[in-house]
């Protein structure tokens, strides 16, 4: 049984010890299960939960930190105060080989204003992305590379 599992199945037990069914009920148990599952990971040698967990928390936090910086780029530019729109084609490399870690990349790709996740070669080597600020091809996958697929390699691997 994982620890996920189980930290799901003790915030459940949480809530029924409390008669609490509730979404600030399955918090409160999934939050304490945590905590004890923690005091307890001695007895689970070569557990990633924990580093995922928060791995995933703080990926979720670094990409909505992305969005709202791309969001106020993309608006200046519409505005007219910001750079000028040079849309391009980039070919980035991956690194990334599993359909969880492309897929994930390219949603992240996606979901950041001003680019867009286009096609993954039949090879799954390479990534390519539409983007509106694409004067610096280098720049543009450099961003991609060094930015998130780095924290997506981390948090998977």
């Amino acid at each position: 049984m994982t620890l996920f599992l189980f930290n799901f199945l003790l915030a459940i037990a949480w809530m029924a010890f409390n008669a609490d069914f509730s979404l600030t009920g399955f918090v409160a148990g999934f939050a304490l299960g945590h905590l004890v599952l923690w005091l307890a990971r001695p007895l689970y040698p070569g557990q990633r939960y924990f580093h995922v967990l928060w791995g995933s928390f703080g990926y979720i936090l670094w990409l909505v930190k992305e969005i709202w910086v791309s969001s106020w780029k993309v608006a200046r530019s519409v505005l007219g105060f910001g750079p000028a729109v040079r849309p391009a084609v980039v070919a980035v490399p991956l690194d990334v080989r599993t359909d969880m870690e492309i897929t994930l990349l390219a949603s992240s790709v996606t979901l950041t204003p001003g680019t867009l996740s286009l096609d993954v070669s039949p090879d799954r080597r390479t990534l390519y992305v539409h983007t509106m600020f694409g004067e610096d091809a280098a720049t543009v996958r450099d961003d991609i590379k060094l930015a998130m697929e780095r924290r997506i390699l981390e948090l998977l691997r």
